[in-house]
């Protein structure tokens, strides 16, 4: 990430105000190789493709804080892969993993892989480990160890409804998994704090909490991302959950999660009171509709709209509700900062 934006980004956790409104994406492949002109596969595949497409973003929008920033990773591909997954490549299309063979009964016997050898893990550290001088050179740090989440994982692994139906029907059996999946991420982040020593924040990622009531919420959720956040106790506790996000809002200060991001379709005056003043929230222009496929006017009124919506800016970083979308338009992200600027 940007050591400009590093030092801003802190200075905004902890209640600062900022002379100019800040604008943020997550980004990464289903966004960069097609905006930096290469396939999918290509960016996958040549480190040296990842690296010049993240540093073309960056160069392109310097004003621009991006989340989390030169991130390593394979698409979903990444953590499921350690558990042995099938994995499917195509040339421009989103690679995808293929849920393991096994019935439901079999979840509570998911082993917890070795995150220093299985998978795709190794690639993304030595990926990392390869271009870190790079990035100081270009002023940058590795700052955050990111991570699907735990439900986000046991969907790829057993199948999304098969999944949802093991949490009703054999709740200690999930359970058993979801317990074994979180061992997993706190090793893989913390093997992420080794190897670069300069990060400080967590990033972790799950849509799949979205699709929880309370209830289930407070059982399947709540005690894994508290136990993930609690042990590194990041300077910056990141989560992205682009899916219904209201019950999850309510429990981000519990868990020691300080920066939101969340779907288009909450107002952000909604997930401010729900969240609290403490947590600073990233969001929320529908990222498809408008900052993909419209044009520039209406990504100029989309804004404006957002904004006054909001009404009070502290605490917002100014983005889209989800990841940076595929086919993203250099114009429509320009009008997108430059509407912010001028509000």
């Amino acid at each position: 990430m940007n050591d400009r934006h590093w030092e801003t980004l802190l200075k905004v956790i902890n209640g600062e105000k900022t002379a100019e409104r800040l604008v943020g994406f997550i980004i990464d492949s289903p966004w960069l190789p097609g905006w930096h002109g290469t396939t999918i596969l290509e960016y996958f595949n040549d480190p040296g493709t990842w690296f010049e497409a993240n540093l073309h973003a960056q160069n392109a929008f310097p004003d621009v804080m991006f989340l989390p920033g030169f991130w390593s990773e394979y698409g979903m591909c990444t953590e499921p892969s350690a558990f042995g997954t099938k994995l499917v490549w195509t040339e421009n299309d989103f690679p995808h993993p293929v849920k393991l063979n096994g019935t439901t009964g079999e979840i509570s016997a998911l082993s917890k892989p070795n995150v220093r050898t299985d998978g795709l893990l190794p690639f993304v550290i030595n990926r990392m480990a390869k271009y870190e001088e790079k990035l100081k050179q270009n002023g940058c740090h590795y700052r955050f160890a990111s991570s699907r989440g735990p439900l986000n994982i046991a969907s790829f692994l057993f199948g999304t409804t098969d999944f949802m139906m093991a949490l009703a029907v054999t709740p200690e059996e999930a359970q058993k998994a979801l317990t074994v999946i979180t061992d997993f991420v706190i090793d893989w982040l913390e093997l992420q704090y080794e190897k670069f020593p300069d990060i400080q924040g967590v990033l972790v990622l799950d849509d799949i909490v979205g699709f929880l009531g309370q209830p289930d919420f407070e059982t399947f959720v709540l005690p894994h991302l508290r136990r993930i956040y609690k042990t590194f106790n990041p300077k910056v506790g990141f989560f992205h959950n682009d899916a219904a996000g209201q019950i999850t809002a309510g429990y981000l200060g519990e868990i020691g999660i300080n920066l939101f991001n969340f779907s288009f379709n909450h107002p952000i005056t909604e997930m401010r009171r729900l969240a609290g003043d403490g947590v600073i929230l990233l969001g929320n222009l529908p990222p498809r509709d408008v900052l993909a496929m419209g044009t520039p006017e209406e990504v100029r009124t989309g804004v404006i709209s957002m904004m006054r919506e909001a009404g009070d800016t502290n605490g917002i970083i100014w983005s889209c509700g989800g990841g940076m979308p595929p086919d993203a338009p250099t114009e429509n992200i320009r009008t997108f900062i430059s509407t912010v600027r001028n509000f």
